[in-house]
């Protein structure tokens, strides 16, 4: 639980405006789960009926709601208040700096300032961690790698050799950055494996969720876009490049040589084909199956399988369960048969 914090002072870090009492809090709930003395916020219409009932002292919403007696902050993006809010209450914890006797710190390896290394992290010959890295417990930092300033590598993540770090990056545990890409010629003796010599570079302020995998080039350069998030559980295949904030779901797998552009988003377990482009600001629904190249100005939104436009897919949607009664009429009207009821 973070400290009591009048509404007004919170309202002024969110970028709130007041209305109601002025009352402290200290904390902060989802609204069914808020109780007094408590902050929770709106920012779904569809959960309007449910907050109504809430026990908050205080809603983060757009607007006030009808029948409810307690204070409003007032926001047009209740959304991110929301997300400054928790920070108010619950501020990031930083681990003290220091390395444990337990890691394995090569003696050609370079540590930047006010590191913190866990017990049984590893930093490889010749690697870089900057300024305020933190290197949680088993992490593994490559030979030749480099770490930014103020990055932070939870439990087990493995940084591959050569591997390239950005400023404020966020790995959480078992995320493996820079393995080899699925590369391999067929010959009359089998499968002959083509070397995987490139790198990857993640840019400034990524996230990257639990146990993601990214490739490393076969040859050049595996690319992840400066603000770009991606979810627990995704492939990114050997030489992909994904432009700046972007956001994937989980278990989205795009294969080899892919280019996704900014602001895209894609939708969990979607899956793209290789050597394709897909365009800036693009929106790719869940389970959409991208099998060719997706411009922004065709259309903003794809669903399905194969990908098409959402609207079209939706369409599609609400025919699927009709199919086998409009097979069955066509099927009379091709033999020649009257209609059901018209015998």
């Amino acid at each position: 639980m973070g400290s009591r914090i009048l509404l007004s002072v919170l309202a002024g870090e969110i970028g709130a405006r007041l209305q109601g009492e002025d009352i402290e809090v200290s904390g902060i709930a989802g609204v069914d789960e808020a109780v007094p003395g408590q902050v929770t916020f709106l920012s779904n219409p569809k959960y309007l009926l449910r907050a109504r009932e809430t026990k908050a002292s205080a809603v983060i919403a757009k607007q006030p709601i009808s029948g409810l007696g307690c204070a409003f902050l007032l926001t047009p993006d209740p959304y991110l208040a929301f997300a400054l809010a928790v920070e108010q209450f619950h501020p990031p914890v930083r681990l003290a700096a220091g390395v444990s006797a337990q890691a394995s710190i090569h003696p050609t390896a370079v540590l930047g300032k006010e590191v913190h290394v866990g017990p049984f992290a590893v930093v490889a010959e010749g690697a870089v961690v900057g300024d305020r890295v933190t290197l949680y417990p088993g992490a593994y930092v490559g030979k030749g790698a480099v770490v930014g300033e103020d990055a932070v590598l939870h439990p087990h993540v493995t940084l591959y050799e050569g591997v390239r770090v950005g400023k404020r990056v966020l790995l959480h545990a078992g995320c493996v950055i820079g393995s080899h890409g699925f590369g391999f010629a067929p010959t009359p003796q089998g499968y002959r494996k083509i070397p995987q010599v490139g790198t990857v570079e993640i840019g400034d302020d990524v996230e990257i969720g639990a146990n993601t995998t990214i490739d490393r080039a076969s040859l050049g350069v595996t690319r992840i876009g400066p603000g770009t998030k991606l979810d627990n559980l995704i492939q990114v295949g050997h030489s992909v490049e994904i432009g700046r904030d972007t956001v994937i779901a989980a278990q989205v797998g795009i294969a080899g040589s892919a280019r996704v552009g900014n602001r895209v988003m894609i939708g969990g377990q979607t899956g793209l084909a290789g050597h394709l482009e897909v365009g800036d600001g693009v929106i790719l629904g869940a389970k959409t199956g991208v099998a060719v190249s997706l411009k922004s100005d065709e259309n903003r939104a794809w669903s399905g399988v194969p990908a098409m436009p959402h609207r079209t897919w939706l369409k599609m949607a609400t025919l699927l369960p009709r199919l086998p009664e409009i097979f069955r009429r066509v099927a009379r009207l091709e033999s020649g048969k009257p209609a059901e009821g018209e015998e």
